[in-house]
């Protein structure tokens, strides 16, 4: 079960930008703070991830996208309380430069706002940050952290462990206009 007590710790070692393993509403990730480069580029080393995919932000309040840049209208903020908090990562786009570390050049980064409490909670305490699937790039991902232990061995500064997850990953969408189109079915 995921509770506070359980991410508490993870809250002072994500603002010292460290890099660690723990369960997100949906599937365990692989965190490290978004608004820190040099972190985020840690983060892909340890996965092997291609250097030019995103990777999914959790934010802990909707307004945590003024942060990127994103400029809510009053429909799309409506809009997004049907799908958040939950496990839907929604795509917005994201040009500025400053965030290239994230976006990777596409243009566009995919946020969620979990449903989970204490993990919205810990984000409010840590800032948003960027949580790809506990796996290197093309293994499964780890559904507990024995699993992620073999993965990542002492390249990860801290796991949080709270058990077997067998969910699906986050439901990925797009806004087109007006429309959320589906990028991924998963979780929700």
């Amino acid at each position: 079960m995921l509770n506070w007590s359980a991410l508490k710790p993870a809250v002072k070692l994500l603002r010292s930008q460290k890099v660690g393993i723990l369960p997100t509403d949906t599937i365990y990730g692989l965190v490290a703070s978004a608004l820190d480069f040099d972190s985020v580029e840690r983060l892909y080393e340890i996965r092997y991830r291609d250097k030019n995919k995103p990777v999914i932000v959790l934010i802990g309040r909707i307004s945590d996208l003024k942060l990127f840049g994103i400029k809510l209208s009053s429909k799309l903020k409506k809009s997004l309380k049907r799908y958040w908090p939950g496990p839907i990562s929604i795509i917005f786009p994201v040009s500025s430069p400053r965030f290239s570390h994230i976006h990777r050049g596409g243009g566009s980064i995919a946020f969620r706002l979990p449903q989970n409490r204490p993990l919205r909670r810990l984000l409010k305490k840590t800032g948003p940050i960027c949580a790809p699937s506990a796996n290197p790039q093309g293994e499964a991902p780890a559904q507990d952290i024995e699993t992620a232990k073999k993965y990542f061995a002492n390249q990860v500064d801290f796991y949080i462990d709270c058990g077997e997850i067998k969910n699906p990953p986050s439901t990925v969408l797009k806004i087109e206009g007006n429309t959320f189109i589906v990028v991924r079915k998963g979780a929700a």
